[in-house]
C-alpha cells in the first residue's frame, strides 16, 4: 500500500480521513479482513493516532467497521435489510424465515404488548425467544407474545421447554389464516438483555420493529425485534427481509 497524505480541508481532519478510509474499505479490503495497526494506519495517512481513533469510531457506528476483542478492528458484513411496508404476509417460522428459535416460556408481557393483544395486565402469554445471525455474527433478537387463544391445547408433554416448544408454539400458530400484519419501527436502545444477546454495549443504538399479527379479526401475536443500528437499514419493497450486499469488495 502506498502513502496517502491529507491535504488543507475545511472540514474536521477526522471527518475527511474518515472518507478516505472508507473508499479504501471498498477498494482494498475484504469482510472480516483485520486492518492494519493503528500506528501503521496513521503514519500511511500522516495524521495523529488521536485522529484516527476519531475516524475509526465513526465508521465503527457507520456499521462499516468492527472491533473484536482479541482479534483487531476488522471490516463488517453488509447490514442486513429490515423490510418495512412490505404485502407479503408471512407467519413467523414459515418457510424461509431465517430466524432460529432458542425459548419459549410462559410470561407476563409488557402493558403495552398486553395492550396490542387485548390481554389483561398480567396475563401470562407464550413468548418464544429467537435470534438471528448474519455472517457469524448476531444481528437481532426477538420476543415474540402468543396468547393461550392463538394455540389453544398446546401439548405440554410433546414440547415442554426450550427450543423444541417454540417450535410447537410457531407450527399451531401457522395453522390459523394469517389475514395480514402491521408493522412499525422506532430507534432505541439496546436494553442489558438484548444487549449481551446482540454482543454490544447497554445503550447501544438498535431499532426496534414491532409486528402485530392479525388472524380471525383478532391479534393473534405481537413480534417485538431487536436489531442492531449498526448492521442494518431499513428497507422499503414487496421483497421482505433479506441481506442487501453492497459495494463489492476486494482483498487486497
Amino acid at each position: 500500500m502506498g502513502t496517502t497524505q491529507l491535504e488543507t480541508v475545511p472540514e474536521p481532519k477526522y471527518w475527511h480521513l474518515k472518507t478516505v478510509l472508507s473508499e479504501a474499505l471498498d477498494s482494498e479490503f475484504s469482510v472480516g479482513e483485520i486492518l492494519p495497526n493503528e500506528r501503521d494506519l496513521a503514519a500511511r495517512f500522516g495524521v495523529a493516532r488521536a485522529t484516527l481513533r476519531q475516524a475509526l469510531e465513526q465508521l465503527e457506528l457507520e456499521g462499516r467497521l468492527q472491533r473484536r476483542r482479541g482479534v483487531g478492528t476488522t471490516v463488517a458484513p453488509p447490514r442486513m435489510g429490515v423490510a418495512v411496508g412490505t404485502e407479503q404476509h408471512v407467519w413467523p417460522g414459515a418457510a424461509g424465515d431465517t430466524w432460529q428459535p432458542t425459548d419459549c416460556t410462559m410470561t407476563a408481557p409488557p402493558n403495552a404488548v398486553a395492550a396490542i393483544l387485548e390481554t389483561a395486565v398480567g396475563e401470562q402469554v407464550h413468548t418464544v425467544r429467537r435470534s438471528r445471525v448474519s455472517q457469524g455474527q448476531p444481528v437481532a433478537a426477538e420476543l415474540l407474545y402468543v396468547p393461550e387463544s392463538s394455540v389453544p391445547g398446546l401439548p405440554a408433554v410433546d414440547a415442554p421447554s426450550g427450543a423444541a416448544r417454540a417450535r410447537a408454539v410457531l407450527r399451531r400458530l401457522q395453522g390459523l389464516s394469517l389475514e395480514g400484519q402491521e408493522r412499525a419501527v422506532e430507534l432505541g436502545s439496546a436494553r442489558a438483555e438484548d444487549a449481551k444477546e446482540l454482543d454490544r454495549l447497554p445503550g447501544a443504538p438498535v431499532l426496534v420493529v414491532t409486528t402485530r399479527f392479525i388472524a380471525e379479526a383478532r391479534t393473534a401475536a405481537v413480534s417485538v425485534a431487536t436489531y442492531r443500528a449498526d448492521t442494518c437499514r431499513l428497507t422499503f419493497g414487496d421483497s421482505g427481509v433479506e441481506i442487501h450486499h453492497g459495494p463489492e469488495r476486494h482483498a487486497s
